[in-house]
C-alpha cells in the first residue's frame, strides 16, 4: 500500500483524501482519477501561500472543523476568516490531538508560546483574567497566597512591602510568615531575565499551577478617595491603589483579597470588588466534614443479603459486600445497621476492593469485662472511638465532638492500659495549645510542666476519676501509689519547643486541637517516630484562635487528609455523658 503524499511545506495540513487512499495501481501517475484531480487542484495555491503563522494563529476548533470538511470545498477559504480576529495570547497554539497530527513539524515558537499564556495540562478557564490586589494580612497568613489564583494577575501595592517589612521581626507565626514572604518575592525577582516593569512570572520557581504575573506598584497612582478616610493609612491606600488600577485596567476585572473584614466593607461601600482569601479552608461547610460513620439502608439485608460471603476469624466477625454502598465507604469507615425486628450490626470497613468490601465487627468496650482501666463505653460512638484506640495497627486518631462526650475520658483510659498494662507504649505525652478563652493571666513560674498545669484541668480532672476507678477498694495508701504510678508515666509538654523532636513508642494526646492552624498541626503529626500513635481531640465549636473558623482549622484539616489511610481512624462523638445538665446547656445555649 502505497504512503500518503508528503505536504507540500512544513505544518501544512494534509487532505481528508489522504487518510483515506486505497491501494491502485497507477493511481498518482495515471491521469484518470478525476475526482483526485479536481480536489487537489484548488488546495495547491492554499499550501504555497498559507504562511506558517496563519496556521498558527488559526484556532484548534477551526483546525478540527477543516479536517471534517467535505472534499469538495477549498481549505483556503474559511482559514482566512478567523485569522485577523485570533487571541493575542495565542491560546490556540497550544498543541491539540489534531494539529499534533497533522502537522509534519512543529514551529519552533509554539511551545514558547503556550508556557507564556500559562497553559499547564490541566483545563484553563476560558474567561479573561483577573488582577488580584492582596492585603498584607493575606501574605501573613499564608505566604504561599502569591501562588494560589491560577492563571489570574497579582498586584501588591508599595505600603504591602513596607508593611512586610515591620512584620519580620520575632519568633511569632506571623513573623515567620513574613521572612517566609519576603524570601518568596526576592526569588521571583531573582530569576534569569526577570523583568519587574513587566511583571514577574508565577511560574518561574517551579510553582505551575500559578500561570500569572507579579506586578509590583513602581510608580506613584492617581486617585482620589472620601475625605472622611485619612489619607496616612496603610488600609486607605491600598483602597486607594484599588481605585486607580479599576480605572487604569478598565474594563478588566480587578479585586482586592483581605483577611480583614472591616477593609472588605469599606471598599464594597466604595464600589470597588473585596474577597475574603478562600483557599485556607479545607471545608465551606461544617456539616459536611466527614464523621467516620455510615448507617446501611433500612433494606441493606434484603438487597445484598443473598450475595454476602461471611468468616470467623479469631474473636471477629467478616463480611464481603458489594452492590451501590461500596463507593461510599472508606478503609476504617465504621459501618452500623439498626432495624426493629433485625439482628444489629456494628462492624468497621477493612478491606476495600474494585465492588466489594470487608466489614469486620466490633469489639464490645461497653460491657464491664471488656472495660479499659474501669471505663467502658456508654453509647454507639464511644464504642467505635475506643476501638480505634485500643487498635495497634491505627497510628492516628482524630476525634470531634461537643462538651462532655468523653473525648480526653476515652484517650486517657486507653492510653494507661496500653502503657502500663498491656506495655505497647513507653509514655504518654499530653500537650495543647494554650489559647485563653477570655484574658490572659501573664506570665507563669516555675517549669515548663509548671508552666502547662494550669491549662491540663481536663487531664487532672480524668485522672482524678481514672485513679478513684482503678483503686477504689485500696484504702487511701493504695489510691495515692496509683496516683504517683499514672504521674510518672504522663509527660505535660509545651507546643513551642516541638520543633525538631522525634517521639518514639509514645502515646500522644494533643488536646483542644482545633485550636491549631494546619501548619501547626502538620508541625506536631510529623514529630512521630516508630511505634508512635496520636490522637487529636477538639471541638470545632470553641474555637478560641483569631481569624481561624471550623472550615480552616487544623483539627478540620487533620480529619479531611487523612479519611481513607488505612492506619487513621475519625469519628465524630454525637451524644454527651457528662451530666444532664451539661448536655442540656449544650443544645440550648
Amino acid at each position: 500500500m502505497p504512503l500518503p503524499p508528503a505536504p507540500a511545506r512544513r505544518a501544512a495540513l494534509l487532505s481528508p483524501e489522504a487518510y483515506d487512499v486505497v491501494a491502485r495501481p497507477g493511481r498518482t501517475q495515471q491521469p484518470d482519477a478525476p475526482e483526485a484531480v479536481e480536489s487537489a487542484a484548488p488546495r495547491a495555491p492554499a499550501r504555497k501561500t498559507a504562511p506558517r503563522a496563519a496556521l498558527q494563529a488559526v484556532p484548534s476548533t477551526t483546525l478540527q472543523a477543516a479536517e471534517q470538511r467535505p472534499a469538495g470545498r477549498s481549505r483556503s477559504e474559511p482559514a482566512a476568516a478567523p485569522a485577523p480576529t485570533a487571541p493575542a495570547t495565542a491560546r490556540s497554539t497550544t498543541p491539540g490531538r489534531k494539529t499534533a497530527r497533522t502537522a509534519a513539524a512543529p514551529a519552533p515558537a509554539a511551545a514558547p508560546a503556550s508556557r507564556t499564556s500559562g497553559s499547564t495540562k490541566r483545563a484553563r478557564p476560558s474567561g479573561p483574567s483577573k488582577l488580584f490586589v492582596l492585603d498584607t494580612n493575606v501574605l501573613l497568613h499564608d505566604p504561599t497566597s502569591l501562588f494560589r489564583f491560577e492563571e489570574h494577575d497579582i498586584f501588591l501595592p508599595m505600603i504591602v512591602l513596607e508593611e512586610l517589612d515591620g512584620h519580620k521581626k520575632g519568633m511569632t507565626e506571623v513573623a515567620r510568615n513574613g521572612r517566609q514572604t519576603s524570601r518568596t518575592l526576592d526569588a521571583l525577582a531573582g530569576v534569569h531575565g526577570a523583568d519587574i516593569a513587566h511583571g514577574l512570572k508565577l511560574d518561574s520557581t517551579g510553582q505551575r499551577a500559578a500561570g500569572g504575573h507579579l506586578f509590583f506598584q513602581t510608580a506613584p497612582l492617581d486617585y482620589s478617595l472620601p475625605t472622611s478616610l485619612p489619607q496616612g493609612k496603610a488600609d486607605n491606600q491600598i483602597l486607594g491603589v484599588v481605585e486607580a488600577l479599576r480605572k487604569l485596567h478598565a474594563p478588566r476585572e480587578v479585586v482586592l483579597v483581605s483577611k480583614d473584614i472591616n477593609m472588605r466593607v469599606k471598599a464594597r461601600a466604595l464600589g470597588l470588588n473585596a474577597e475574603d482569601y478562600q483557599n485556607d479552608k479545607t471545608l465551606e461547610d461544617g456539616d459536611l466534614l466527614y464523621s467516620g460513620v455510615l448507617a446501611l439502608p433500612p433494606d441493606f439485608w434484603v438487597k445484598s443479603g443473598k450475595n454476602v460471603e461471611s468468616w470467623q476469624s479469631g474473636v471477629h466477625t467478616y463480611y464481603r459486600i458489594g452492590g451501590p454502598i461500596v463507593p461510599q465507604l472508606m478503609i476504617n469507615q465504621f459501618a452500623y445497621f439498626e432495624a426493629p425486628g433485625e439482628p444489629s450490626l456494628f462492624a468497621r470497613v477493612s478491606e476495600i476492593r474494585e465492588k466489594t468490601a470487608v466489614l469486620q465487627t466490633l469489639k464490645d468496650y461497653g460491657s464491664a469485662k471488656h472495660a479499659v482501666w474501669g471505663v467502658t463505653t456508654r453509647n454507639r460512638e464511644q464504642n467505635y472511638a475506643m476501638n480505634l484506640l485500643m487498635d495497634p495497627e491505627i497510628d492516628f486518631v482524630t476525634l470531634t465532638g461537643t462538651a462532655g462526650t468523653g473525648k480526653t475520658l476515652l484517650a486517657l483510659a486507653a492510653g494507661l492500659t496500653q502503657v502500663l498494662d498491656d506495655r505497647r507504649y513507653t509514655e504518654i505525652i499530653m500537650t495543647r495549645a494554650t489559647v485563653s478563652v477570655g484574658e490572659d493571666i501573664g506570665f507563669l513560674p516555675g517549669t515548663e510542666e509548671e508552666k502547662m498545669g494550669p491549662w491540663m484541668g481536663a487531664l487532672d480532672d480524668n485522672l482524678e476519676f481514672l485513679a478513684k476507678g482503678d483503686g477504689g477498694n485500696a484504702g487511701e495508701w493504695g489510691r495515692a501509689a496509683t496516683n504517683e504510678l499514672i504521674r510518672s508515666r504522663i509527660k505535660i509538654k509545651s507546643m513551642n519547643f516541638m520543633r525538631g523532636r522525634t517521639f518514639l513508642n509514645k502515646y500522644v494526646i494533643i488536646d483542644e486541637a482545633q485550636n491549631l492552624t494546619p501548619k501547626q498541626m502538620k508541625t506536631l503529626i510529623t514529630r512521630a517516630g516508630p511505634g508512635t500513635k496520636i490522637i487529636c481531640m477538639g471541638n470545632l465549636a470553641q474555637i478560641d484562635t483569631p481569624y481561624l473558623t471550623e472550615g480552616s482549622s487544623g483539627l478540620t484539616y487533620a480529619v479531611d487528609r487523612f479519611k481513607g489511610w488505612p492506619h487513621s481512624g475519625h469519628i465524630t462523638l454525637a451524644r454527651g455523658e457528662r451530666s444532664r445538665l451539661a448536655d442540656f446547656a449544650s443544645e440550648v445555649l
